[in-house]
């Protein structure tokens, strides 16, 4: 991996600040580790705090496996890497499908779980849409859906009072390797949905009010299996969760976890 800019290891691009108890980030699709940048400085007072980017995005290559399997297999490479037996874990979006494969099949290493805009294995129709989205990519580039996923994925509270949040979800989507983005697109379309009702550690669901991706009534469905959950709700706020609730979410990590 490259931790910090130097190559150890497998080829992830990872980010490592603070001391404390390891706290592992995982980003969505079309993101990177810098999806959490507003919060990194207050988790690494308390935390050893571990950014991934995922096998495609950002700064880690589109080669391997590519898909929820392979972004798992990944964690436990990184974590046994860093020889952390045991982890407190963060995701957002897809990476919320990951984690909770995760956190079922190693529930030792898990020690608390939190799933920003949490979503479901997608339906068919929306497998669908995921594949054409992959085509679309692969055929005119990043500049085909970037504006429409940030139309559809942030709140219009966001887009009108936080311009710069809108612009830097814009520039994250820019920024990624059309092939790459595609890749994970066709991971979330392979998805299969986690059996949540398995997961035993201490079980945190926030997500955004006018999220239309991992809606409130998604974490509400989750929470209900779960056998330790809770969910927050942030106003004015989308899909982007860590970025258009900053420090509501940085509050309530740091409270969580």
């Amino acid at each position: 991996m490259r931790v910090n800019g130097e190559i150890i290891g497998t080829e992830l691009a990872v980010e490592i600040e603070g001391e404390g108890p390891p706290v592992v980030l995982l980003h969505g699709l079309g993101g990177t580790g810098n999806f959490y940048q507003p919060q990194v400085g207050a988790l690494a007072e308390r935390f050893t705090v571990i950014r991934p980017d995922l096998r495609g995005h950002g700064r880690s290559p589109a080669t391997g496996e590519i898909g929820i399997d392979g972004y798992v297999r990944d964690l436990i490479g990184l974590l046994d890497e860093l020889e952390l037996t045991e982890v407190r874990l963060v995701g957002h979006s897809m990476s919320t499908l990951t984690a909770q494969h995760f956190a079922i099949a190693h529930p030792g290493r898990v020690a608390a779980l939190v799933l920003l805009g949490a979503v479901h294995a997608p339906p068919e129709a929306g497998r669908q849409a995921q594949r054409q989205r992959a085509a679309t990519v692969r055929e005119r580039g990043m500049v085909a859906v970037a504006d429409a996923v940030v139309a559809n994925a942030t709140s219009p509270a966001t887009r009108r009072d936080q311009p710069a949040v809108a612009a830097f979800v814009r520039e994250l989507l820019m920024r990624q390797d059309p092939g790459g983005y595609a890749a994970g697109c066709e991971a979330l379309a392979g998805a299969t949905e986690p059996a949540t009702a398995e997961i035993r550690a201490p079980l945190l669901l926030a997500t955004g009010a006018d999220d239309g991706v991992g809606t409130p009534s998604v974490s509400e469905q989750l929470a209900a299996l779960a056998a330790d959950a809770q969910t927050v709700v942030y106003d004015r706020c989308g899909h982007w969760t860590a970025l258009e609730a900053a420090q509501r979410v940085t509050d309530d990590l740091i409270k969580f976890l």
